[in-house]
């Protein structure tokens, strides 16, 4: 029987409804999905460490039987090869996002033939929700709770204590 591994690769710094949205139709499309948390991003000084959003990503995804959390360093396509993934889950939220997410699918395919990118658009009341948004709101006295997991927004509390 032929099965299909995908990874969903990203920083999740923190995760949110719309990470989850993507991973639980993506988990719904392919046999087994690995959630794959990027170390040593180039997006800057993450709020959580690395073991703190695989933590809050296994506990948001425990209920679905084939999803899977871990962590990977340096190119994404080595990283595919080595799971046994033939397949890449991207989220794309606006024209900004396609073309980037084009560029590297672009790239992924020149360094690995075999590896397809599969996107997907988040549900509509996520398109507008990004990590990067998520903090800063926070950060600023935000009411967030819609966009995030309950787990996050405790966490969240306890890493900002001293929020506007």
């Amino acid at each position: 029987m032929h099965t299909v591994k995908a990874i969903y690769p990203g920083t999740f710094d923190p995760l949110t409804n719309g990470h989850l949205d993507l991973i639980a139709r993506g988990s719904k499309i392919v046999d087994e999905l690995v959630v794959a948390i990027l170390r040593n991003s180039e997006k800057g000084t993450p709020l959580f460490t690395v073991p703190e959003r695989e933590e809050m990503i296994f506990e948001a995804t425990r209920s679905f039987g084939n999803v899977s959390v871990t962590t990977f360093n340096g190119l994404l396509v080595d990283f595919a090869r080595e799971q046994g993934a033939k397949a890449v889950l991207r989220g794309i939220r606006a024209i900004s996002d396609y073309e980037y997410e084009f560029q590297m699918a672009m790239m992924n395919r020149k360094l690995d033939p075999e590896l397809e990118t599969l996107f997907m658009m988040p549900a509509e009341k996520y398109t507008y929700v990004s990590s990067r948004l998520i903090k800063g709101v926070f950060q600023l006295g935000g009411d967030v709770t819609a966009l995030v997991p309950p787990l996050v927004v405790e966490r969240l509390k306890a890493k900002v204590p001293n929020r506007l």
